[in-house]
């Protein structure tokens, strides 16, 4: 045995491009939390490395990680710092969908955000709703974006835009496009609405056009609901943007929490080696703690072995060049979901192990349990949304648009 059992138990992954940083990501965690902000050092340390390129083909100069190592790099900054993870995650899974929906004719465009290591987020979730007017060569956006983790720290918005008259009438048949927009540019504003109990640090504001122009040439037509059936058959840059970024950025979710929950698990082991329970009886002899530590640490090494075989399966689907179909694309979101059950599962026993003692003492662990909460409850990887249609699929029936 090492000197860490819980390490034995739930060994590293591979060398990591992140590993120089880990360190000063861990230390501003705390911080970062408390103050709702990323260290500027850490964000500009980020930029300046190839963390940035590992989603992106080497086609357009980037690292071209496979899924599996992202998702390990994506463990070991989230057990360090869930927030740091959130807006990398979100980064990494929106320029796969951003490349895939832009394609070959924007390749040009895309090279030079990967050359740059820029930063991108999507604002797109509930509430948004964004008018695009033409006029001229150029196309004049108003309205607002939500949900844009990372918007404070990024460079590049995507925006899903309905065309409308002059009126803000939608015009008909409904034409729905897709831009992306410099965050530094005349007309943007990013309102920083984001209170969340978990992943404080996010920045998962609101962003406003107001008279926004981008070109026209710089809009591609969006597929949002039917994205995973039209990705089979356009063009793309490189195969592996044939994937859907939605089953991709579960993948990696479910590894973040695996990263989460293993730091919980190894912070609670060494306090409790030294800890006393009531009249003084060391908390190592507790067979309920013992049983509790060991039906956790179980459940985040099965969570693990379901993400590593689901990143598994999609990257031998990407070196052979093998078209996902419908079946292989729920069943990745449904063994995140799976992950993401056992790893709920492991803190709850981690919390009832610790008792009131544990939580009034210093540590992480309330940060990272408030933390490990918003992972679930991401619609991407929500268990009624995806358990929703799985079983349709499974009975035959056509699918939800989402």
């Amino acid at each position: 045995m090492g000197n860490d059992p819980v390490l034995d138990m739930l060994p590293n992954g591979p060398t990591l491009t992140v590993g120089p940083l880990l360190g000063c990501i861990a230390d501003q965690a705390e911080r970062a939390d408390d103050t709702r902000a990323i260290s500027s050092d850490v964000i500009s340390s980020l930029k300046a490395s190839d963390v940035m390129r590992l989603s992106a083909s080497r086609t357009i100069g980037g690292n071209e990680a496979s899924i599996l190592q992202i998702g390990r790099e994506l463990e070991a900054v989230a057990a360090r710092c869930t927030s740091t993870a959130w807006v990398l995650w979100n980064h990494l899974a929106v320029f796969h969908l951003f490349v895939g929906t832009l394609g070959p004719d924007h390749k040009a465009m895309i090279d030079g955000i990967v050359h740059n290591r820029e930063w991108v987020c999507f604002p797109a979730g509930a509430g948004s709703g964004v008018a695009g007017v033409i006029d001229g060569d150029d196309v004049v956006l108003t309205g607002k974006g939500s949900f844009s983790s990372g918007g404070r720290y990024a460079d590049w918005a995507g925006v899903v835009f309905a065309v409308c008259d002059n009126k803000g009438k939608r015009v008909e048949p409904l034409d729905i496009r897709f831009t992306i927009v410099r965050l530094n540019g005349d007309g943007v504003r990013i309102d920083p609405t984001w209170d969340g109990s978990s992943v404080r640090a996010s920045a998962t504001d609101d962003i406003h056009y107001e008279g926004v122009r981008v070109p026209l040439n710089r809009c591609a037509p969006w597929f949002g609901a039917n994205r995973a059936e039209t990705l089979r058959t356009v063009p793309v840059i490189d195969h592996r943007y044939r994937e859907d970024w939605v089953g991709l950025s579960d993948v990696w979710l479910g590894w973040m929490g695996v990263g989460l929950v293993r730091a919980a698990l190894a912070e609670a082991t060494a306090s409790i080696r030294h800890r006393k329970s009531i009249l003084g009886k060391a908390m190592v002899t507790r067979p309920t703690v013992q049983v509790n530590l060991g039906r956790a640490t179980a459940l985040v090494a099965a969570a693990a072995a379901t993400m590593e075989t689901a990143c598994n399966d999609i990257d031998r689907r990407i070196a052979s060049e093998i078209v996902p179909t419908v079946a292989d694309e729920l069943r990745q979101v449904g063994m995140a979901t799976s992950a993401l059950d056992q790893l709920r599962q492991a803190m709850d026993e981690l919390l009832s192990t610790q008792g009131g003692n544990g939580l009034r003492e210093s540590g992480s662990f309330e940060r990272r349990w408030r933390d490990f909460q918003a992972m679930p409850l991401h619609i991407n990887a929500h268990r009624d949304r995806a358990h929703h249609q799985i079983g349709r699929f499974v009975l035959g029936e056509e699918l939800e648009a989402f």
